[in-house]
């Protein structure tokens, strides 16, 4: 059922944004040199990697300077990817991700294979459970780069507070997943965006 929950809201979402697609890809494309999308290693469901899909807010060969993103001042951010950022559009390519399997709508969002070798046997458990687009550790963490930003040693900071913080709200989240646990944070999602 939420498989197909999932294929159905994607397509229309992706028929839907696909005008305004259109627009953000002119901009990502002038904006600066690269291609449009960008596609990074996650880690999805039973630890197998795959490809996700983003439209690209750095410059070309960013992540040389590391793959964590420090709020909205990160020199390495275009001027099209800090308004992509902060209105979350940049995302909405991961219904691709939808379509093809890899990620449901709601989910545990995917990590990089990096912090993903830091998590202890408990915490691993919630890559039994497909990731997904958004998530409540998303919204409770809706200014993640924010704080990273704020804070003196960002990678210390996300490893030993926020990362952790994340994975015990996925795990309640798996304990009480639903259909209608999904729309209200669908719901809430929207909300956010537009908040």
């Amino acid at each position: 059922m939420k498989r197909i929950f999932d294929i159905f809201c994607s397509f229309v979402i992706l028929i839907l944004f696909l005008p305004f697609g259109i627009v953000i890809s002119i901009f990502v494309f002038f904006d600066s040199r690269g291609g449009v999308f960008y596609v990074q290693e996650r880690i999805g469901k039973d630890q197998k990697p795959f490809g996700l899909i983003k439209f690209r807010t750095m410059f070309v060969n960013a992540e040389k300077e590391g793959k964590l993103t420090v709020g909205m001042n990160d020199h390495r951010i275009t001027r099209i990817g800090r308004f992509l950022r902060r209105t979350k559009l940049d995302e909405f390519p991961q219904f691709l991700n939808v379509m093809i399997g890899d990620m449901s709508i709601v989910g545990p969002r995917p990590e990089i294979r990096e912090y993903v070798a830091l998590y202890s046997d408990q915490q691993r458990t919630i890559l039994d459970y497909k990731p997904g687009i958004t998530d409540v550790a998303s919204l409770e963490y809706y200014r993640e780069n924010e704080m990273l930003g704020a804070s003196e040693n960002p990678q210390k900071k996300y490893i030993e507070e926020i990362m952790p913080a994340k994975i015990e709200l996925n795990k309640q989240y798996i304990k009480n997943a639903s259909l209608g646990q999904d729309i209200k944070i669908m719901w809430r999602t929207v909300v956010k965006m537009f908040a």
